[in-house]
């Protein structure tokens, strides 16, 4: 295993956002999260939007569901992916529409193993709106 210094911080890899339509308030970010010890990420803010929350995804029976979680587990050293269809941070409340080539900066809130709390921002690039993974009119949100 290679060594990387993060001085503290999570390891963001390969973040973006997807793109939006123009009545659209809401879009999805992913991106892939190490952290140098055991950490969670309990929430997330970002001015592009009203509201910014983490989400998971997952089957049930026959049925995509969409939930807010609380905490998101980043055990040391392991690579957490949020991705379409999986975890992601929900952006709702969009002040604009997100079109390809924008950047979004999103904060995310970060407990450390000993409870305190790290916030760390992240540049992530929108991508055009057809990137990958399901849009919100193929799922039941709840």
């Amino acid at each position: 295993m290679s060594s990387v210094a993060w001085a503290g911080e999570v390891q963001v890899m390969g973040a973006w956002v997807r793109g939006t339509v123009a009545a659209q308030k809401a879009t999805g970010a992913f991106m892939t999260l190490t952290a140098p010890a055991d950490m969670r990420l309990v929430g997330a803010s970002c001015p592009a939007a009203g509201v910014a929350e983490v989400h998971e995804m997952k089957m049930e029976g026959d049925i995509m569901k969409m939930r807010p979680i609380n905490v998101l587990n980043l055990p040391a050293g392991e690579p957490v992916e949020l991705k379409p269809g999986g975890y992601h941070i929900m952006l709702m409340g969009l002040k604009a529409p997100l079109a390809e080539g924008d950047q979004v900066d999103i904060t995310l809130q970060l407990e450390t193993a000993d409870g305190g709390l790290v916030e760390q921002t992240v540049a992530a690039p929108v991508r055009a709106l057809a990137a990958g993974g399901m849009t919100h009119g193929q799922m039941k949100h709840h």
